[in-house]
């Protein structure tokens, strides 16, 4: 008997899964950690925070765990940024994070140079704080002396994938897989390398850079002194591709949204790099045995984190789970608007000055029009980027999710009914934990294939719309008047 550890380190909290052979879960950890921000726009961790997280979590499966550890897997919160020193390890500022948006005039700078071009032909991205590149300038440019060991080769760079490979390995590994690295902004996705170029662009020395590896392969094998366990890290993924493997989305067409702190939507489009007409991404969403698979994917920076701030900022609720029952209570919602910009808006606006407002109260609305609300914008907001899906080629005909908020029956049924398009809930809503089990799996030899993963997928709950289509246009009509406002377009 042996065991597969998968470690999810996400932006609010760190997780880890025990798993037998058959990927069926054995025991689970989890531990939230401070968010940090020090500034309007800006968002970071501490990484000894993230840390330890993890180091608790791991221990808290490993007192469990019936036979030894044969493999571990990691997935991660994308486009974060860390740089620490090589020799002592410690990171020389916080952790920033993919919510902060402090670089948006370097963005901005570039754009007005004619730089986005370039970076979307190479990367598939905008030009965004959203991801790694103009963070990692910023580290450079303003943190005293770090450019200068930066030159002489001493500092390294990762996101969190990344660090906590370095953590884990005692510093003999630095490396990340070809999905994270797509996500820097200074990775070209279809020669599959650093692109030197890019580096000039943002003026980041290439010595900092870690390898890159497929998704499955060897990456390093974690110190006892650690995390209490020496065993082969053999798998990694961003956690957003993570979730379309942990949802069996290995073919072209699949398409899943996960709802945790944002909300993110991929299809898979196979060998094909789509190009998007309409603000999408083009994103790797695996390598495995050397062979690229693309992704389309939209962003909504905040998701759950919105349902976070109506219980730790507005204190109108006290868990999560009371804004099922307070929305069923309600009911849709039409004349009150809540835009949760407050990371700016992702695609298709791409939008890094919005920020969120409430629209549309009266006296005779309150805390449950304001809950029901912001259900309601997270669902418009992933049907901005499914419609642009749609118009870019690729017309899913079913919508997996996965992530906390799916927890939310009333929830995915507006979603279904927004979208007019069943939602499928699969019976383990943690994907995204699951597909770094999977892909560790494959490498230790105890998944046998990727056809696997399809045939351990199971159904919990299907979602029909049941929504008329004027009462469906009218609610389209109401929010994008409300993101028009938020976006000061009248």
């Amino acid at each position: 008997m042996s065991c597969i550890l998968a470690i999810d380190q996400g932006t609010s909290s760190s997780r880890a899964v025990l798993y037998d052979r058959d990927i069926q879960t054995l025991a689970t950890a989890q531990r939230e950690f401070e968010q940090l921000y020090p500034h309007p726009g800006w968002v970071e961790h501490d990484p000894e925070a993230i840390w330890q997280s993890v180091r608790k979590v791991v221990a808290g499966c490993l007192d469990k765990a019936p036979a030894p550890v044969a493999a571990i897997g990691i997935t991660n919160q994308r486009e974060t940024t860390l740089v620490w020193d090589r020799e002592t390890g410690e990171c020389v500022y916080n952790a920033i994070v993919w919510q902060d948006r402090r670089t948006a005039a370097h963005c901005e700078r570039l754009r007005e140079e004619g730089a986005e071009p370039l970076v979307i032909d190479r990367t598939g991205l905008r030009l965004d704080p959203y991801f790694s590149a103009t963070k990692l300038a910023w580290i450079l440019d303003n943190v005293e002396g770090v450019r200068g060991l930066a030159q002489e080769g001493r500092l390294a760079f990762g996101t969190v994938d990344t660090f906590l490979l370095w953590r884990l390995t005692g510093g003999a590994a630095h490396a990340t897989d070809a999905t994270n690295a797509s996500r820097t902004m200074l990775f070209n996705i279809h020669e599959q390398d650093w692109d030197d170029e890019l580096l000039r662009l943002f003026d980041v020395p290439r010595e900092m850079l870690p390898d890159v590896r497929d998704c499955a392969a060897e990456f390093g094998t974690s110190r006892e002194d650690a995390i209490g366990l020496a065993a082969p890290v053999l798998g990694m993924a961003g956690d957003q591709q993570s979730a379309l493997i942990g949802q069996a989305g290995l073919e072209p067409g699949m398409t899943k949204s996960t709802f945790g702190t944002g909300c993110f939507v991929i299809a898979h489009t196979g060998d094909d790099a789509l190009s998007s007409g309409n603000q999408l991404l083009t994103t790797v969403a695996s390598r495995l045995d050397g062979k690229v698979s693309y992704g389309l994917e939209g962003s909504v920076f905040v998701a759950g984190s919105a349902v976070q701030w109506l219980r730790d900022e507005l204190r109108i609720i006290e868990s999560a789970s009371e804004t099922e029952s307070i929305a069923a209570a309600t009911g849709i919602v039409d004349d009150v608007h809540v835009v949760p910009a407050f990371a700016g808006l992702g695609a298709p606006w791409w939008d890094a000055h919005a920020r969120g407002a409430i629209l549309g109260l009266t006296r005779g609305r309150g805390r449950d029009a304001v809950v029901t609300a912001t259900l309601q914008a997270i669902a418009y907001q992933t049907h901005d980027l499914v419609r642009s899906m749609t118009q870019d080629g690729i017309a899913p005909s079913v919508l997996r999710v996965d992530g906390g908020m799916v927890a939310n029956a009333w929830f995915l049924q507006f979603l279904a009914d927004i979208l007019d398009m069943p939602v499928e809930r699969p019976e383990n809503v943690e994907s995204t934990v699951l597909g770094a089990a999977f892909l560790a799996g494959l490498a230790a030899g105890i998944v046998d294939s990727t056809g696997v993963i399809g045939k351990l997928w199971r159904r919990d709950r299907l979602f029909e719309p049941a929504l008329g289509k004027d009462r469906r246009e009218s609610l389209l009509a109401g929010w994008s008047a409300a993101v028009s406002r938020v976006r000061g377009e009248f």
